[in-house]
């Protein structure tokens, strides 16, 4: 395509099915492919992750140039070409780069019986859908576009032998028979969890899928990657616990990675970013252990106690960098730790205090560990110091 002629995209139909960052992302790795293959995976990769005929406009592209142009269009047609494939790579490329303009896919906003409050609510309507079912259908959707093909196998007309059994799968991770095809109707709390915890581990997004006419066996999918379907997994099942009200989402980092933890601030949660990236590797290990350790999914108080102690423990070896700062003032920073009964744990200790103290030492303590990896970095100190 010549450099005098510009990509014309309209934004307007589209609507965006996953987190901008991770389809920038994959767009990207896409276009840096070479050979025929680039363009099966992009149309495949527009249909999965963009409503409203993305992949259609990438093989017959609407309004490239001026219809003038062309001399079978007419006035009232919507003029269409097929492209070659440097409009193509040019098309994808700049639907790549301006992705922050795509809205994402909501919700369809209420309609005049809601608005106005005379809507029958009946036990399926999504106003009273349950979260358990709403999560089943995510798993569904996951599953009919190939994700747990690498993990329970596809059934083909032409090779369906030894082919794992799903439930026994999924026994064998989570000690619960029978859970596959799921039935969230039976479900207690704690097997919802472990579902919710399970399949993290268990998808992974097929980049290339060809289609099996024979005996109307259908898609068949490969080149199975976790990463990137990981991150949209917890995109959108921790989208699916804030709406529900629910106070727990998937880590995205840490020694907890695709665990349920407690909801933090957007400020604490940056403060457990930096924290984990930040901290030299000889105590990168106990900072994970303590995030972990007290963010948990239902965590207790002495394990609160236990990520305190972790913590604790590395402003102990940078006990000198602290007083080299702050002086004999040093001290009130460990005074708490060791007058309390969160470490030592000796008679003359006290222990009778609110457990939101624990929440309130343990994130003073993370803040100070990031603050003393921000003087070590700034003085060129080594990690040992």
């Amino acid at each position: 395509m010549g450099d005098d002629v510009a990509v014309s995209l309209d934004f307007s139909n589209y609507e965006l099915r996953w987190p901008i960052e991770l389809f920038v992302t994959e767009g990207e790795r896409i276009l840096r492919m070479t050979g025929s293959s680039w363009e099966e995976q992009a149309k495949w990769f527009l249909t999965e992750t963009l409503a409203g005929g993305a992949a259609l406009d990438f093989e017959e592209e609407p309004g490239r140039r001026d219809p003038a142009d062309d001399p079978w269009a007419t006035t009232t047609s919507r003029w269409r070409r097929v492209p070659s494939v440097e409009d193509r790579r040019d098309w994808f490329g700049e639907l790549v780069k301006r992705a922050s303009e795509l809205r994402h896919a909501v919700a369809p906003r209420p309609y005049w019986s809601q608005r106005h409050g005379n809507v029958v609510v009946s036990p399926g309507s999504r106003a009273e859908q349950d979260a358990q079912e709403e999560f089943a259908r995510l798993v569904g959707d996951f599953a009919e576009n190939g994700y747990l093909v690498e993990s329970f196998g596809h059934y083909c007309v032409d090779d369906h032998d030894d082919l794992p059994d799903a439930s026994e799968v999924i026994e064998r991770r989570l000690g619960s028979p029978d859970l596959w095809p799921l039935a969230p109707q039976t479900w207690d709390e704690d097997t919802f969890y472990g579902l919710v915890e399970v399949f993290h581990d268990l998808i992974s997004r097929p980049r290339r899928r060809h289609f099996h006419s024979y005996g109307g066996c259908g898609w068949h999918h490969a080149e199975f990657h976790n990463g990137p379907a990981r991150i949209l997994y917890r995109w959108r099942v921790n989208r699916l616990l804030h709406k529900a009200g629910i106070e727990y989402e998937l880590a995205a980092e840490g020694e907890d990675l695709g665990r349920l933890v407690a909801v933090t601030d957007d400020a604490r949660s940056e403060l457990v970013h930096r924290a984990l990236h930040d901290s030299p590797p000889d105590v990168t290990a106990g900072v994970r252990h303590a995030i972990a350790l007290f963010r948990g999914r239902g965590t207790s108080a002495e394990s609160k106690r236990s990520a305190i102690f972790n913590v604790a423990r590395v402003l102990e070896e940078r006990r000198a960098l602290i007083k080299e700062h702050l002086g004999k003032d040093e001290g009130a920073l460990f005074e708490i730790a060791n007058r309390f009964d969160l470490r030592h744990r000796r008679a003359d200790q006290r222990g009778d205090y609110d457990e939101a103290f624990l929440d309130w030492i343990f994130w003073w303590y993370l803040a100070t560990v990031e603050l003393t990896n921000e003087l070590m970095a700034s003085r060129g100190l080594p990690a040992e110091s």
